[in-house]
C-alpha cells in the first residue's frame, strides 16, 4: 500500500528519499480507513520514511517493523523538483517513468534495478502474509517484477492511494492478484 498525502504530493514534487511528513487532510483521511481482513492480522512492514510508517499506525492500528528495503528509490537531483519542469529542461535528462527500462538512473540517484536488488530478497524472505506500506516507487517495482513490465512502454497496472496491491510470491515464481483492492471504512 503507498502511503497518505504529503504536501510535497499535492505539489506535484518528486519526494523520493526526502522524509515530508504525511499532511493534514492525509492524517484525517487515513484514520477514518482500516486494513481489511485477512489483513488486518498479517505482519505489518514499513519504509522508515514517516509518512510511511505513520500510514501504518493509521490503518493498521498498530507499529510496524521498519526495513530500508521498502525505502523509496533515490531520485537524486531531482528530488525536490517538478517532473514536468525537469522534463522541459533537455539538459535534465529526465524521461518519464515508461522510457526507463530497468537501468536508467537519475544523476546521483538509483535505477528501478537497484531496488529490485533489494526488494527481491526482502519479499522472497517472508515467512508469512504481510502488508508493506511503502512508496509508488516500490510499489512499481514490485509490480513490474510480478507482471514482466520493464519500464517501457505503459505499465499494466495504476497505482492508487488507499488500496492494497496483493502479491503472491511461491515456489513457481512471482503472481500479482487483487490489484487495486480498496482500504475499508471504520464503522463508528
Amino acid at each position: 500500500m503507498r502511503h497518505g498525502h504529503t504536501a510535497w504530493n499535492r505539489d506535484h514534487k518528486i519526494q523520493g528519499r526526502t522524509d515530508i511528513p504525511l499532511d493534514a487532510e492525509a492524517r484525517s483521511q487515513l484514520a477514518t480507513l482500516c486494513l481489511p481482513p485477512p489483513w488486518d492480522r498479517a505482519a505489518l512492514w514499513s519504509s522508515p520514511l514517516s509518512r510511511a510508517v505513520e500510514t501504518a499506525h493509521l490503518v493498521a492500528g498498530r507499529a510496524p517493523h521498519i526495513t530500508p528495503a521498502l525505502m523509496e528509490m533515490n531520485w537524486g537531483r531531482w528530488e525536490g523538483q517538478h517532473g514536468t519542469a525537469l522534463k522541459a529542461d533537455p539538459a535534465s535528462g529526465f524521461r518519464d517513468i515508461e522510457d526507463w527500462g530497468w537501468g536508467f538512473t537519475p544523476p546521483q540517484g538509483e535505477c528501478p534495478a537497484d531496488l529490485r536488488a533489494r526488494l527481491v530478497p526482502w519479499a522472497e524472505g517472508l515467512t508469512e502474509d504481510s502488508v508493506a506500506i511503502c512508496h509508488i516507487g516500490v510499489m512499481r517495482v514490485l509490480l513490474a517484477h510480478a507482471m514482466g513490465w520493464n519500464f517501457d512502454g505503459p505499465a499494466p497496472f495504476r497505482i492508487k492511494r488507499n488500496r492494497l496491491y496483493v502479491l503472491r510470491v511461491d515456489a513457481t515464481g512471482w503472481h500479482s492478484s487483487g490489484i487495486g483492492e480498496p482500504l475499508t471504512e471504520h464503522l463508528i
